[in-house]
């Protein structure tokens, strides 16, 4: 909880200054609201997310499973550029706001004036280390900084809850700032929804809460299809950090709202991105007011381990499935330090300036709650739960009302989430069209049929001959003998089995190969295949019959017809195309050794 929550509570640095400058007098209207919409709306489903999907893959892997082929496959890059966003954005905005509350105490002004920049990125550089060195190490300091963070927040409510007991006439000025500026109470629970938008970064936590479910131990009966212990911790933990930080939204919202002139809430004054550090100075002194600061800096500094923990735990599961991310990127350090220099350029493009970030970070944080929120309303629709389905669709369309509002007053985090989706196709399209030619099949499976005909020519080489399936009838296998024999002056005593290949997905990338064997029309010996690219598996294919048999097996194709390149995209899009060359390509990266290699006949 603790190293999701320096994501989730750190926000308390921030948020309260952000609310009163939206919203005004009616900043905690607005944040009961916000708080209300947390916890009967992203609670309710985060916990459905954390149920259905309980290997941290969250929303986005259930919304991948509704769609297949490269449509499946983009939508899930797509979502990929927003939780970027959200994550990178995290890292960056909060690092940004360490440094502002460095830079503003007023023991550092002097010093540190004018160098945001450059303390943003050291933050950002430290953090790097912290998950260079090691996971375990990043838990056991987000425990310590969350827990005193907590602790001086109480302090600070408290004081501030005293404060307005002894000088009862604030709350009697804030109700008539209510009633003069809103009118009735309809009226301003209809204002604060149209703000609630621009409090959305209250609700931030809950994606990178499922994305560390992997982390948390479970029931010693858990298993990999039911982690029912795993799954009812992940629920404790959402719902604690909910109810937590709910409690100090409202009271951190109501004390800063009473207590803060509203001109130091705006650009340039003392409490703008800084609110309870604000009150901490003013009423507990410069000593504890410095004690606050420097944990609200290491907590905001932190708050990006819980983003980088996701994108460490979320990026591996779909990059290098899908083919479009090198081999390295399942390893931690290199994505770390790749993550690392992308938050360096966000930070040196919004000039560490966290106003600027706050419509990127809350776009990010909407739609994929947005997502969450749809596809936990898909998961009930067809489990025939009427009433969660109702429930659901409501709190979807609840959040796609906000992200829309957010996007259309702050283009920029759609400017940022397009540019991260934009980056992540190209630069995953680019990764999958370098490995085309891998060999791409984790495990060749034989059944007993085609065990047989593979141990038959245990003392001779086995000829494959590469059959685009049609009728399947005497007549074809009959002409393709004949015309394979003519091209490439094959002796009539010699056996040839034939090679079906059936591409389903040609949008997957790696996978198990299941080989069938079977006798058609008592003659014709035939290997069917399911693949998502043809030439790869006749590849894998004909390695596995080299290693079991000893024997170089020889494969016949014919050229295709058509344009070269044409047909290399048809390979890359759909798994077919020109066989023949590609076939030998995937066999020659696969086998440096040519002595070794399976022969390659094409007529």
């Amino acid at each position: 909880m603790c190293l999701t929550g320096v994501d989730y509570f750190s926000t308390l640095g921030y948020q309260p200054g952000i609310a009163a400058l939206a919203a005004g007098v009616l900043s905690p209207i607005a944040t009961i609201v916000l708080v209300i919409v947390t916890l009967l709306g992203a609670l309710p489903v985060y916990r459905r997310v954390a149920q259905e999907s309980p290997h941290g893959e969250g929303s986005i892997s259930m919304l991948e499973r509704l769609l297949s082929f490269w449509k499946g496959k983009l939508f899930v890059l797509a979502l990929l550029g927003f939780a970027a966003t959200d994550f990178i954005i995290t890292i960056t905005l909060s690092a940004a706001d360490a440094s502002a509350h460095l830079v503003e105490n007023p023991h550092l002004t002097g010093v540190l004036g004018g160098k945001q920049v450059l303390i943003t990125l050291l933050l950002v550089a430290l953090l790097g280390g912290v998950f260079l060195k090691g996971f375990s190490e990043a838990i056991g300091l987000a425990v310590a900084l969350v827990g005193i963070y907590l602790a001086l927040n109480v302090v600070v409510v408290v004081v501030g809850l005293w404060k307005i007991i002894q000088a009862p006439h604030v709350v009697t000025d804030w109700t008539d700032a209510l009633t003069t500026q809103h009118g009735n109470p309809i009226l301003m629970v209809g204002v604060a929804l149209v703000l609630f938008p621009k409090l959305a970064l209250g609700m931030s936590g809950f994606e990178t809460g499922v994305a560390v479910m992997p982390h948390i131990q479970g029931d010693p009966g858990d298993t990999d299809t039911d982690p029912a212990g795993r799954i009812r911790g992940t629920r404790k933990l959402l719902t604690t950090a909910a109810v937590i930080m709910s409690a100090y939204l409202i009271a951190t919202s109501f004390i800063t709202t009473l207590l803060i002139p509203a001109k130091e809430f705006e650009t340039g004054g003392e409490a703008n991105g800084r609110a309870l550090a604000y009150l901490a100075h003013e009423y507990l002194g410069g000593t504890f007011g410095s004690i606050y600061d420097l944990s609200t800096i290491v907590i905001l500094w932190f708050a990006g381990a819980s983003a980088m923990a996701g994108m460490l735990n979320l990026l591996p599961r779909y990059l290098p499935r899908y083919g479009m991310a090198p081999h390295w990127a399942r390893a931690v350090r290199p994505t770390v330090i790749v993550l690392t220099l992308i938050a360096f350029l966000i930070t040196w493009i919004f000039d560490a300036d966290v106003d600027a970030q706050g419509g990127a970070y809350a776009t990010g944080v909407l739609v994929l709650m947005s997502s969450a929120a749809i596809a936990v309303t898909i998961a009930a629709y067809k489990k025939r739960q009427r009433g969660w389905t109702v429930a659901f669709a409501v709190i979807a369309v609840v959040f796609l009302y906000t992200t829309v509002l957010n996007c259309m007053e702050r283009p920029d985090g759609l400017k940022i989430g397009a540019c991260f989706i934009a980056g992540i196709i190209l630069i995953s399209l680019l990764s999958r069209l370098k490995r085309a030619f891998e060999l791409r099949v984790t495990n060749v499976v034989l059944d007993d049929v085609a065990e047989r005909f593979i141990r038959d020519y245990a003392h001779r080489p086995l000829r494959l001959i590469a059959n685009e399936p049609s009728n399947r009838d005497v007549a074809e296998y009959r002409d393709k003998i004949r015309q394979i024999r003519a091209d490439n002056d094959i002796p009539g005593e010699d056996d040839l089995v034939f090679v079906e290949v059936t591409v389903r997905d040609a949008s997957d990338f790696e996978a198990e190969l299941t080989v069938r064997g079977e006798v058609l029309h008592g003659r014709y010996r035939v290997l069917t295949l399911e693949s998502s690219s043809i030439p790869n598996a006749i590849a894998a294919l004909a390695l596995t019959v080299r290693d079991r048999t000893g024997q170089r097996p020889h494969l016949y194709f014919e050229w295709t017809e058509g344009n070269p390149f044409a047909q290399f995209l048809r390979f890359f899009l759909f798994g077919q195309g020109e066989v023949a060359p590609v076939t030998r390509e995937v066999l020659r990266e696969a086998e440096p050794d040519r002595g070794r290699r399976p022969r390659v006949h094409v007529g």
